[in-house]
């Protein structure tokens, strides 16, 4: 096996992400699973790769020096990049744009304030973290309204599509998914994916 790209992770929803796109986009590479309870996550063989501490963390040892990619939305940008036309149609104009439209409305109006609604949550500010999250299921639900075609962004499965299926993962259980029925069916297309199923148990989450 080529281990020349590694990706180091969890069980998150950030990993998942970076896994999913990694498979979609054809990229061979190794999981290297990181222990958050038992704290490897501030190990300081890892703190050297992310100061931060946190996963994903994406290492590409083909080049000199070795590539680090610390940021799951980034991690889907360098997929792209090595295998275009896989997340995201190749070449620039309208339907590159609307694919990136959609992926950047799901990264920064929807997963950004759900991360803000959980470290609220864990700061014991419930109050404050369920209007976020009221507000990220709301904005969630808007998405109804993009599926004219089979995907997020048009006839092709694209990187818009894993953004938001590792978000409707996440709140799953509070949608009232008789209300979003092009949703309903949406993710339950993304998730039979074979390549979707990979990176969902790459680093040990039960698909389902």
């Amino acid at each position: 096996m080529n281990t020349a790209i590694e990706l180091y992770g969890a069980e998150t929803g950030n990993t998942i992400r970076a896994a999913i796109a990694l498979e979609e986009a054809g990229i061979t590479y190794v999981a290297r699973h990181v222990d958050l309870h038992a704290g490897e996550h501030r190990d300081p063989a890892f703190l050297a790769l992310n100061p931060a501490g946190k996963v994903p963390t994406l290492i590409d040892r083909s080049s000199t020096p070795a590539l680090v990619i610390n940021q799951s939305n980034a991690i889907i940008q360098y997929a792209d990049g090595q295998a275009p036309g896989r997340l995201a149609p190749a070449r620039h104009g309208p339907e590159r744009n609307k694919v990136l439209d959609r992926y950047f409305f799901f990264v920064t109006d929807i997963i950004a304030p759900s991360h803000a609604a959980f470290f609220l949550h864990q700061a014991g500010m419930n109050e404050a973290a369920e209007l976020i999250q009221r507000r990220v299921i709301e904005q969630f639900s808007l998405a109804e309204a993009f599926l004219t075609a089979e995907f997020m962004a048009g006839e092709q499965f694209s990187m818009a599509d894993i953004s938001a299926f590792t978000l409707a993962t996440s709140i799953r259980d509070r949608l009232d998914w008789n209300a979003l029925p092009r949703l309903k069916s949406w993710y339950a297309t993304i998730e039979a994916r074979p390549a979707v199923q990979r990176g969902l148990k790459a680093f040990g989450r039960h698909a389902g």
